[in-house]
């Protein structure tokens, strides 16, 4: 995750010992750090959305963990240490267990969050979710109104989800809005950061899309359109902060987002750009995401580098603990993506912002180019802004 509150606002965030080294009891180094475990508890689901990285359904899916299995599970995540769980799913709260789980887990000292699609929190189970003790609730919107029907593939998936926004505060539970950038909401942004204001909401993360499951390439922004959502992100996240609104204002899944802040600073407070990319260097960027700060669990018990990895497993916690598996350094892709940025090729490879981007997201280059070294293709940055540009004339003048 990209702070764009912290880095291009300068508000200080309660995670920033995790991301940027701050405070008495951050890490040594973002390397060192244990890994926050996502944890698909399910792949039911009652909505079809069009980017589901699970591909999930209204269904029953055989070989999911038990309970039993489930809290074995947990009793080792908290024994190993890690800084947070995240339930997801398909819709975790589809599982019958689920608040049985998350109690269980809050009870061994795991701060948990919960990744939803809010149409399943009605009163009751709100005043469950800030009983158990969940850190936060992320609601995933993917536009306003019809929009987000459509992306969701139900009609009503919005006013249900807004629904259970409001339960969520009625009783003071932490909840937040999660939104996946494609060419279906981009029209919709301003409408949603007026939405975050109205609505009181206090965190929003915004996802750049990974062509997994039904994730469809064809739905990913224009590079320029990126650039145009991020100059949104950015701008609206910068009047919060001005106005004294205290919104966390976050970017997923591309740390492109990092050299992208950073330019935008250069132009406008040198000075304060430098300290900022310090900051950058010391988090890495995806050189300390998957495999080292982020793990997954899928439903079946298999382990992955993230959530959207699903083809590369590194252990099976039915067999191995994930305590065993995590630390195994005889796991060669593991072995690989802790010392990434030698392997990185092509742009990824040649790019003068490798410190602070880290290679982005591996697995893109994977799904585009059956390579995990190769240049993500959703890097939106030019050549020239990454040097480039000025190599090759080098080399040309050289000759």
């Amino acid at each position: 995750m990209v702070s764009i509150t912290k880095l291009y606002c300068g508000e200080e965030q309660p995670a920033d010992n995790l991301r940027y080294g701050h405070g008495q009891d951050a890490p040594k180094s973002a390397a060192e750090r244990k890994p926050i475990v996502v944890w698909n508890v399910t792949r039911t689901c009652n909505l079809r959305c069009v980017h589901c990285y699970s591909d999930s359904y209204a269904q029953k899916y055989a070989g999911e963990l038990t309970t039993d299995e489930a809290k074995c599970v947990l009793d080792d995540l908290a024994n190993f240490g890690v800084p947070a769980v995240l339930f997801s799913g398909g819709e975790p709260l589809t599982r019958p267990d689920l608040l049985e789980l998350m109690a269980y887990a809050t009870g061994k000292g795991l701060r948990v969050t919960l990744s939803t699609n809010g149409t399943l929190i009605d009163k009751e189970t709100a005043k469950q979710l800030k009983k158990i003790g969940l850190a936060y609730v992320g609601i995933s919107l993917d536009g306003i109104g019809e929009t987000n029907d459509i992306f969701r593939g139900r009609k009503g998936a919005f006013v249900a989800a807004v629904q259970g926004i409001q339960h969520c505060q009625a009783v003071d539970q932490k909840v937040g809005l999660r939104l996946t950038l494609t060419r279906r909401n981009c029209m919709d942004l301003h409408d949603i950061f007026d939405f975050i204001q109205v609505s009181g909401i206090q965190r929003a993360c915004f996802y750049h899309l990974v062509y997994v499951g039904r994730g469809n390439r064809a739905d990913e922004l224009p590079h320029t359109e990126v650039r145009r959502a991020m100059d949104i992100i950015l701008e609206r996240a910068l009047c919060f902060h001005e106005r004294g609104l205290r919104k966390e204002i976050l970017t997923v899944d591309n740390h492109a987002d990092n050299a992208y802040i950073y330019l935008k600073l250069s132009e406008r407070n040198p000075e304060r750009a430098e300290q900022v990319h310090q900051w950058m260097q010391w988090n890495g960027g995806g050189a300390n995401s998957s495999g080292i700060g982020i793990a997954n669990i899928d439903t079946q018990g298999n382990v992955h580098p993230d959530q959207f990895w699903q083809t590369a497993t590194l252990g099976n916690v039915r067999q191995h603990k994930f305590s065993e598996i995590w630390p195994d350094n005889s796991i060669p892709l593991l072995v690989q993506l802790r010392n990434r940025l030698p392997l990185l090729k092509g742009r990824c490879g040649a790019c003068r912002f490798k410190d602070i981007c880290g290679g982005s997201f591996r697995v893109r280059a994977w799904q585009v180019c059956g390579d995990p070294w190769a240049s993500d293709p959703a890097c939106y940055l030019t050549d020239a802004e990454i040097g480039l540009v000025d190599a090759a004339a080098t080399a040309s003048a050289n000759l």
